[in-house]
């Protein structure tokens, strides 16, 4: 390993990566197969059989978002991305609550996504007649057994995504094209032989039973689309920087098609009880409903394989946005140790495991998988709705003199991603607020609404209690000036057209 002291040149990650590479982490970040198999079933036990809908809905903000991402990568390539561009163009405070919740909501998302692949495996094992192991009986809806058979694959993967992006990229476009292959056939096969009839209702966000079932529907479903932005973050080992703008983008459209193809599929092989009692096992049941076995098992290897490449693209953009800020002083040194033979943040990313291997287990206090995934999505969904429209917003900022130059621009530019903020603020902020108005006690339960909100405000509080010491006492630089290191992109509204 190496390591640069603090005010020498910071070490540079190898550049190594293609379009393709991007699309095949952002994607396996995204996770289109859990989504689909997890997802569906949690959405619809909020909004009915409107998944349609509300995945369409969700896609406007975020596309708004995702136009910001590569307008801003085009001039600043950076992996930090929403930390450095936040900082830039709002304030340091943001820039760094920015790259800090990203970080707790990824540890977060790992362990949540540890145990849906330990659940997917158990699943897989009763599935081969499997039912116990030394006198205990399998259970994939239990935290605790699916949370100790993830946390090893979580090890085998954290140590593959240390030998560098290349290889990961590799290892997951092979999962990705059986993943897709699998899913296409059973949903296409779904939407043509399912027992339900089609009906427009589904696409009708009017049709939705109450405001409040739309809002958590729809971060919810931005949770879903939660992973495109992994592209950017590796946009230093991009040969061009235009790779990852393009990569993120292929990877958003992409997922929504397969939520389209997902939501019409199951809507017409399962009805609304069968949708949202399945939870966890969701595409387990729906392959049950389309075929026998061995093929019926299909889904699950395919949603265990999503879990894996997303479990490693969890971990990667993570390691590089802590390297990041480790280069501008605002976290340790230790995020900023190369490895001299991957050419990667080596040190980080085992660091990176390991947090998600004690929150995984911290999550054990929640028994039931199905009730510890809500609790998650929630918390993730409410802060990564803040992160993506304090990116939207620095963004408006950074080109706001395009509406004055070239109106048709400025709109692109300014307008939809303000739009796309002010929605997604709005979105978190009345969903803040559903959940505190909802109880007058507190428990660690998934259907409390004190924790619920608990958990997202713990990750906004603790990323100001950190910018404040890395502002004090770490002394960076960052504070003073908002830019990163490498982030003196000149002629920043002519690089833009």
């Amino acid at each position: 390993m190496t390591q640069q002291p603090y005010g020498e040149d910071p070490p540079s990650l190898r550049k190594s990566l293609g379009v393709v590479d991007g699309v095949a982490i952002a994607a396996s970040s995204t996770a289109a197969t859990t989504s689909i198999g997890i997802g569906l079933g949690v959405t619809a036990g909020v909004v009915g059989l409107h998944l349609p809908a509300i995945m369409l809905l969700a896609f406007l903000p975020i596309l708004g978002i995702a136009g910001a991402y590569s307008r801003l990568n085009r001039v600043e390539p950076n992996a930090g991305n929403g930390y450095v561009w936040v900082g830039r163009s709002l304030t340091p405070w943001l820039g760094f609550l920015v790259g800090w919740v990203n970080i707790v909501a990824t540890v977060a998302f790992l362990a949540y996504t540890t145990a849906v692949t330990g659940s997917a495996m158990l699943q897989l094992a009763r599935e081969a007649g499997l039912h116990t192991v030394a006198g205990l009986a399998l259970d994939p809806g239990s935290t605790a057994q699916t949370t100790a058979v993830g946390i090893v694959v979580l090890v085998a993967v954290t140590l593959t995504a240390v030998t560098g992006v290349r290889t990961a990229a590799r290892l997951q476009s092979g999962l990705l094209v059986f993943e897709y292959v699998v899913l296409l056939g059973f949903c296409g096969y779904g939407i043509v032989n399912g027992p339900h009839p089609f009906r427009l209702s589904w696409f009708d966000p009017f049709a939705i039973p109450s405001a409040s079932a739309l809002a958590q529907g729809l971060l919810l479903s931005v949770f879903c689309y939660w992973g495109f932005e992994a592209a950017f973050t590796v946009n230093e080992e991009v040969r061009d920087p235009r790779d990852a703008s393009r990569a993120g983008l292929i990877t958003l459209v992409t997922m929504l098609g397969l939520f389209l193809l997902g939501s019409i599929a199951f809507q017409r092989v399962l009805s609304e009880q069968e949708l949202a009692g399945h939870g966890a096992q969701g595409l387990a049941f729906f392959g049950d409903r389309l075929a026998s076995q061995p093929l019926a098992a299909l889904p699950l290897v395919a949603l265990m394989f999503s879990a894996v490449a997303s479990l490693q693209a969890g971990v990667i953009p993570t390691a590089r946005g802590m390297f990041a800020m480790s280069r501008d002083r605002t976290l340790g040194p230790v995020w900023s140790k190369v490895s001299v033979r991957y050419g990667t943040p080596a040190i980080g990313t085992l660091l990176i495991g390991a947090l998600a291997t004690v929150v995984a287990a911290l999550a054990l206090v929640i028994p039931r998988l199905a009730d510890m995934i809500m609790a998650t999505v929630n918390a993730v969904g409410i802060v990564v709705a803040l992160s993506y429209a304090l990116t939207a917003l620095a963004a408006a900022a950074r080109f706001r003199g395009l509406l004055r130059e070239d109106w048709r621009q400025g709109i692109r530019a300014v307008v939809l991603p303000s739009l796309s903020a002010a929605a997604l603020l709005a979105l978190g902020g009345y969903l803040a607020w559903s959940f505190y108005t909802s109880t007058d006690h507190f428990e660690v339960s998934a259907d409390n609404g004190w924790f619920l909100l608990l958990t997202p405000a713990l990750m906004i509080a603790s990323g100001f209690l950190a910018a404040a010491w890395a502002k004090w006492v770490r002394k960076s630089p960052y504070f003073r000036t908002g830019h990163g290191t490498d982030a003196d992109a000149p002629q920043l509204l002519a690089t833009s057209n």
